[in-house]
């Protein structure tokens, strides 16, 4: 990891993404971090976007917590609590959804 304080920096951000290999660049200003130019070879947009989601990050925050609380289950049982389902099949049940109202043509009438 390399650290560059914001008062001697003296290259665009531009030049310094394109000699990231492999280091992350830690932008500082006053010996505090305030932002890092960080190599993305390999890495999906998806990825990118999850990794700062408040909603994902919460998931794993409880996840950690379960696991520290020892609330862990084992592979085998994982896969028999899922075992039958098809690959595709939803885990959660449905939420509530609108019906569907069917589109009438111009001579339906409306009943009250």
């Amino acid at each position: 990891m390399k650290t560059i304080k914001l008062s001697t920096a003296s290259r665009t951000l531009a030049e310094y993404a394109a000699d990231l290999s492999d280091d992350i660049v830690v932008l500082t200003d006053h010996n505090k971090p305030i932002a890092a130019i960080v190599p993305l070879k390999g890495v999906d947009r998806e990825s990118i976007l999850l990794s700062g989601h408040p909603e994902f990050l919460k998931i794993i925050r409880r996840s950690r917590a379960d696991f520290r609380r020892g609330r862990t289950i084992s592979l085998a049982d994982m896969k028999a609590a899922f075992a039958g389902r098809s690959p595709n099949q939803r885990l959660q049940p449905p939420k509530a959804r609108r019906r569907s109202v069917k589109k009438r043509g111009p001579r339906a009438r409306l009943r009250g």
